[in-house]
């Protein structure tokens, strides 16, 4: 139970909680209604599943720093509690299962924006812009608004400009 509880902390999930909460109105609004429970569903638990992977990314990457702040010592990579290797293979196998999630029960569109999603946070924020650049909170927040454009995606396959607005 103690070991789930550390996996679980590498999700963040009370951070992911913010980003999922955007989904179901850009859902609403594409449908024009309510869409089909099984649709939320996945949708959610797909969202959940990629922004949990990114994060676990982004605790391995910086597990280094993070001993170093008050804040983030206590993660679970940083005292040892997960290893490197293990919080790595946990966030690919959860990246992996969210993007399948989303090609199976969404559309082609939302799956390849949040590969992109994942992508960018990983990759655009954690390894290059975090350390180098005041301006990286701007930019790591184009993953955050992320979710609006997959949740109208998953409902219609396509992006509006209502999409792109609340974007």
């Amino acid at each position: 139970m103690v070991l789930l509880r550390a996996y679980l902390a590498l999700m963040k999930l009370r951070v992911v909680e913010l980003l999922i909460i955007s989904t179901i109105p850009a859902m609403i609004l594409a449908e024009k209604g309510v869409p089909s429970l099984g649709l939320i569903a996945a949708t959610l638990v797909g969202g959940t599943l990629a922004a949990g992977s990114a994060n676990a990314f982004n605790m391995v990457i910086e597990s280094k720093s993070d001993q170093l702040m008050k804040r983030t010592a206590n993660r679970p990579i940083a005292t040892g509690e997960i290893s490197k290797l293990n919080g790595l293979l946990f966030a690919f196998l959860i990246s992996i299962l969210s993007l399948v999630i989303f090609y199976i029960f969404t559309t082609v569109l939302a799956t390849l924006l949040t590969a992109t999603a994942i992508i960018f946070y990983v990759i655009g924020y954690t390894m290059m812009l975090k350390n180098r650049t005041s301006q990286n909170i701007v930019w790591g927040g184009i993953a955050g608004c992320m979710p609006v454009l997959i949740g109208q995606s998953a409902v219609t396959n396509t992006l509006t400009l209502t999409s792109w607005l609340f974007f």
